[in-house]
């Protein structure tokens, strides 16, 4: 892919990103409990809704990275119960890639297995804060796959924010907007995302907790790695 091109393409995405994350407006809590609250307003980028996840993780936003980040290194598969697999189709940069995840079947099967082709970006802030954007692209490497139904992800993110004077803490928000295509009923695409997105929280928190701190000094700053 022209790395221009998808720094191009990337730039828009996070603007949009960045975006939701400072516009409150419009916002209704749809799910909360065990100090998550998932929330929801209507999508400008497709027929359905955009979904606001916010919680605390007890781990430093370095430790928390390593395990939502979209890129090489993810550890994303071993603990999401909603991603079956997860590779880099092609790393254009240190900060931008493009990637193919798979999910399994959910809701009793309802949901047959889905794959989603998305160019992320990492973007790392003067407050230590890291952040992940990603859209749906089209990817000569990554044609449709039997078996799975091709989704699209519309601008989506992810903020792992340091909690002020607390550096073992991090303020999680993150941003999906879906489209798992098929001839889904509504009312089963509305009543899955909330659901998944608390299970999303609870299954890092239990994941960040198991996992070892990684030794003094041996954390890459960069921030994909």
């Amino acid at each position: 892919m022209d790395p221009a091109l998808a720094a191009q393409m990337s730039e828009a995405v996070a603007e949009k990103v960045f975006r939701y994350r400072r516009d409150e407006s419009g916002w209704k809590t749809c799910r909360e409990g065990n100090g998550v609250t998932v929330s929801w307003r209507p999508s400008t980028e497709f027929p359905g809704n955009l979904y606001r996840g916010e919680g605390v993780v007890d781990a430093a936003p370095r430790d928390v990275w390593a395990f939502v980040k979209p890129f090489p290194g993810s550890l994303r598969e071993t603990w999401d119960e909603n991603v079956s697999s997860f590779e880099v189709i092609e790393s254009i940069s240190d900060t931008l890639c493009v990637t193919r995840t798979a999910t399994p079947s959910a809701v009793m099967k309802l949901i047959s297995p889905r794959d989603f082709v998305d160019l992320a970006l990492a973007t790392l802030q003067e407050d230590g804060a890291l952040i992940s954007c990603a859209a749906n692209l089209e990817h000569p490497l990554c044609p449709p796959r039997p078996g799975f139904v091709r989704g699209l992800n519309h601008p989506c993110g992810c903020f792992c924010e340091p909690v002020p004077g607390e550096p073992g803490r991090t303020r999680l928000v993150a941003f999906f907007q879906t489209d798992l295509g098929g001839l889904l009923p509504k009312r089963v695409v509305d009543g899955f995302f909330p659901r998944s997105m608390a299970g999303f929280y609870a299954n890092l928190r239990r994941a960040v907790r198991l996992e070892p701190a990684p030794a003094e000094g041996t954390e890459d700053p960069g921030p994909i790695q």
